[in-house]
């Protein structure tokens, strides 16, 4: 089996805005191996949001390809991706993306319910509670699981994120600028914490950043200009 886990072939990514065509992606080669810790830096415009975006079945590329364990998905059904998505590949948002509505534990809980039918849900509904609630205990909540995001701090928030983002026990984690909603102190525990997960589980990390130091943490550095990797 090959080290490469998830790849962007040749890609593009363009957005029609009136009559003009925007060019965001211009054939762009990427490779993120198993259990590697890979840092995407670029300035603002650059194209890393687009890229992780694509690379993640959120948005489809204009042309090329992206390849997930050895075969192509961009070009799977609608239902197809998004089961790939919820089952094998975590996300993390510099605003979170929690619902204000629930509980930080209902929080995580979603993150498991999101490809299964209600039969399914119910018959799995203890093992994924239980797994919940040891992820919240995991990222350091396990007395914060009943509030609701008004009533978290930005890094406790963040923290509620990285355990929804596991809760299907990915092979990825992609990470769109994790930090930079945070306090230097805040970022610096969120950080260790996606650092000491990923080695843990020997999860693949992509993270998007404009941090150098922080990008000095990982593996790996990839330089984004103009919709381009440059190095």
């Amino acid at each position: 089996m090959t080290d490469t886990l998830l790849e962007a072939r040749g890609v593009t990514k363009e957005y029609a805005i009136g009559a003009r065509t925007i060019p965001v992606l211009r054939g762009v080669d990427f490779a993120l191996a198993r259990g590697e810790k890979v840092a995407l830096l670029g300035s603002s415009g650059a194209g890393k949001s687009t890229l992780l975006h694509v690379l993640g079945l959120l948005d489809a590329p204009s042309s090329g390809s992206i390849v997930f364990e050895g075969q192509r998905v961009d070009t799977l059904g609608i239902d197809a991706r998004a089961r790939l998505r919820h089952r094998r590949i975590g996300f993390v948002f510099q605003f979170y993306h929690l619902i204000p509505e629930l509980t930080a534990y209902d929080n995580v809980r979603l993150g498991s319910m999101m490809d299964r039918g209600l039969l399914a849900w119910l018959a799995a509904r203890r093992r994924l509670s239980a797994r919940a609630a040891e992820l919240l205990e995991r990222v350091g909540l396990r007395e914060r699981t009943t509030h609701r995001p008004s009533e978290l701090s930005g890094g406790e928030r963040q923290r509620v994120a990285i355990a929804r983002a596991l809760i299907a026990e990915p092979a990825a984690i992609l990470a769109d600028e994790p930090t930079g909603n945070l306090d230097s102190a805040t970022a610096a525990g969120v950080l260790d914490l996606l650092f000491g997960v990923s080695a843990e589980r020997a999860l693949s990390l992509l993270l998007v950043t404009h941090d150098e130091a922080l990008a000095s943490r990982c593996d790996r550095i990839v330089r984004l200009h103009d919709g381009r990797i440059v190095s």
